[in-house]
C-alpha cells in the first residue's frame, strides 16, 4: 500500500475543479428566466381593435330618359287655308272703307243704323243694298261662320211693330240675314243671329252722336273653328 503525504493545513483540490459548475448554472438559471418571460408574453391576449364599419355603397339612381317626341306636323290646311283668306277679306273690307276692329272671337264690322235701316224701323232700303253685296262679295271668298248682332240706343221704343229695343235689334238682324242669303247666296248654315238691344253701347248714351254711334249692326267673321 501507497501512503500518500500531504502536508497539514493544504486545501483540498477537489472543491476547486468545479467551481465552473456554479457560474455554468447561474448562466442556466438566468437563460431559464428569460425564456419563460418570453414565452409568457407570447401568450398574453392581444387588443384586437374593432374594424370601423363600411358604409353602405352610395347607390345613385340613372338619370331617367326622356324620349323627344317629335312636333305633330300642321294641317296644311291650317297653315295655308282660313288665315291667309281672314286677312285677305280684312284688307278687302277696310279698303272698301268698312269700321272693321278685332275680338278675341273674330273680325267685327261695324255697320251703322243709319246706312242699313230707317229709324225704328227693320226693312232695309235699297239704297243700303250696294253696301251690303260689297259686304257679302267678301264673305263669299272665306268659309268662316257668320253671326249677326243688333244693337240699339237706351232710347225706348214701342210702336205697333216692337214693344222694346230687343225685339227691333233681332229684326234687324234678321232683315240682314234674309238679304245675304236670299239675295246674295250666303249659305244660310253659315250665318247666325244675336240681339243685344241695348245693353252693349259702344258709349256712353248721353248725347245724340253717341247714341247714334250705339244704333248699329255688328257682322262678326267668326274664327275658323275645326
Amino acid at each position: 500500500m501507497r501512503l500518500l503525504y500531504r502536508p497539514r493545513g493544504a486545501a483540498n483540490p477537489a472543491p476547486a475543479q468545479h467551481r465552473w459548475m456554479v457560474s455554468y448554472l447561474d448562466v442556466l438559471t438566468i437563460l431559464l428566466i428569460l425564456f419563460v418571460a418570453v414565452a409568457a408574453h407570447a401568450i398574453q391576449p392581444v387588443a384586437t381593435t374593432a374594424p370601423a364599419p363600411v358604409p353602405p355603397p352610395v347607390v345613385v339612381p340613372p338619370a331617367p330618359v326622356v324620349a323627344a317626341v317629335p312636333e305633330p306636323e300642321p294641317d296644311p290646311v291650317e297653315r295655308t287655308g282660313p288665315t291667309d283668306a281672314e286677312a285677305l277679306a280684312a284688307q278687302g273690307l277696310a279698303e272698301q272703307g268698312f269700321d272693321l276692329h278685332r275680338e278675341p272671337w273674330g273680325l267685327v264690322i261695324s255697320l251703322p243704323q243709319t246706312v242699313l235701316f230707317p229709324p225704328g224701323d227693320e226693312r232695309i232700303p235699297p239704297s243700303a243694298l250696294p253696301v251690303i253685296e260689297q259686304l257679302a262679295a267678301v264673305l263669299r271668298t272665306i268659309p268662316n261662320k257668320v253671326n249677326l248682332a243688333g244693337n240699339a240706343d237706351s232710347v225706348p221704343i214701342h210702336n205697333r211693330h216692337f214693344h222694346n229695343n230687343w225685339e227691333l235689334s233681332a229684326a234687324r238682324g234678321m232683315a240682314l240675314l234674309d238679304v245675304l242669303a236670299g239675295t246674295y247666296g250666303i249659305e244660310e248654315s253659315r250665318l247666325s243671329v244675336t240681339s243685344y238691344g241695348s245693353y252693349r253701347p259702344r258709349a256712353p248714351n248721353d248725347s245724340a252722336e253717341s247714341r247714334a254711334g250705339n244704333r248699329r249692326v255688328e257682322i262678326t267673321i267668326l274664327d275658323a273653328q275645326e
